[in-house]
């Protein structure tokens, strides 16, 4: 072979093997966008979603969180029963038709930090890692007010602009960070999962596709005056979230691991999805298990403090679960989209002094401090969002169960 064969041989090679790994990589890329795809064409369409929603972290990027260094289970207190039916609507319901209705994985309930209640169903256990979806606003909510008390955000007065100045011109410009917590920003949203064209349709999109979460928000149009309307709104979290990212300078899933996870002690490690540019997943995108989940119920049942060290301002706590202005209260009102009163990024159901974190597909976290009692519980609810109502949500009926259980906690009829 002759010299000049010889690097010609040498260069086909080269460009052969350049080829097959970039062929390789477009493979993997593609198969990856495939499986989210196919998913999130699943969403709100009655498919069970028990194996999707427990293996999230094979369908999308995630960045992980360790489990504690120092875990700290929780205690066995004395076991008891659920009640055999509830009250809903004037008529009596059955516990157990409800749970499978609603397709239930995991039920969990703590009563003086101590686990009464454990259960799981469709192949979970308690090592399952399950999607939070919004029970992951209430985490956030929470490393807001860290960040708030370590002086990195000066106060939720201000115009989240004035740390966020990339969102100046956008829905977003001028909104008090304290409006975005409650859920009142004022930028246009709609929250019809049955809806294609729906914003969170929209979302989803960009979810299966691996495009940018943060671009995605300022996609939204301001259509409200801030601070005077209670309307749900993902976006709202997001915006949270970026606003966290910017001010501590790391990544959520960092800034959680040091302040919540590693100091309560938790069992498990997570993860949280994020999109192709690393960016997590705010307003729903945390992956954990059920005990990991409770856990930040107990936390704010005692009111941020975790043996001796107050994690979160009590402060911070009580104003996560007060509504403060009339577009808050609990009940029907012209100026809020949901008959739950809010606080930030917390419900607060009605007036028994209750409060929970809610994720679509009935995921809760569910306090009841004057009871002692946290409730957990992951779903997989396959006809939630087929209507956009409570006949497939479901979540006003969970609240009447919770009650049922508080009861029954203390040896009450439901």
């Amino acid at each position: 072979m002759t010299l000049a064969k010889g690097r010609l041989w040498r260069r086909l090679s080269y460009i052969v093997a350049v080829v097959a790994v970039l062929a390789t990589v477009f493979a993997v890329v593609e198969r990856a966008t495939i499986r989210r795809v196919l998913y999130a064409r699943t969403l709100f369409t009655g498919a069970d979603q028990v194996q999707n929603f427990r293996r999230m972290a094979s369908i999308f990027p995630v960045h992980t969180l360790p489990a504690a260094a120092h875990p700290a289970p929780f205690e066995s207190g004395s076991p008891m029963s659920l009640p055999e039916t509830y009250r809903y609507d004037g008529q009596s319901r059955s516990t157990e038709q409800f749970l499978k209705t609603t397709d239930t994985t995991g039920l969990l309930v703590l009563k003086d930090s101590q686990v009464v209640y454990e259960k799981y169903w469709r192949g979970v256990d308690a090592g399952t890692h399950w999607i939070s979806f919004s029970l992951c606003k209430s985490f956030v909510s929470a490393l807001v007010g860290i960040a708030v008390s370590e002086g990195s955000i000066k106060s939720i007065e201000d115009p989240v602009t004035q740390y966020l100045p990339d969102l100046r011109g956008s829905a977003y410009d001028g909104v008090r960070i304290k409006d975005i917590l409650q859920m009142s920003s004022g930028a246009s949203w709609n929250e019809d999962y049955s809806d294609p064209s729906s914003d969170i349709n929209r979302f989803a999109k960009t979810f299966a596709f691996g495009g940018s979460f943060d671009a995605f928000v300022k996609t939204l149009k301001k259509d409200r005056a801030p601070g005077t309307f209670n309307r749900y709104n993902s976006m709202d979290t997001q915006v949270l979230g970026m606003l966290l990212r910017r001010v501590t300078h790391r990544s959520l899933t960092d800034y959680l691991s040091e302040k919540l996870w590693q100091p309560l002690g938790m069992d498990s490690g997570a993860e949280w999805i994020v999109d192709d540019e690393g960016s997590e997943f705010a307003a729903g995108g945390l992956n954990a298990t059920l005990r990991d989940y409770a856990r930040l119920g107990e936390l704010y049942r005692r009111q941020g403090l975790w043996n001796g060290k107050q994690l979160v301002d009590a402060n911070w706590v009580k104003a996560s679960i007060t509504p403060d202005a009339p577009h808050l209260q609990p009940g029907v009102r012209s100026s809020s989209d949901s008959g739950f009163g809010y606080g930030l990024q917390w419900w607060v159901p009605d007036n028994s002094g209750a409060f929970s974190g809610i994720g679509i597909y009935n995921q809760f976290i569910y306090v009841s401090a004057d009871r002692r009692i946290v409730i957990a519980k992951i779903s997989a609810n396959h006809l939630y969002g087929t209507t956009n109502d409570e006949k497939s949500y479901h979540e006003e009926e969970h609240i009447a169960l919770f009650h049922a259980i508080e009861a029954a906690s203390e040896g009450q009829s439901p």
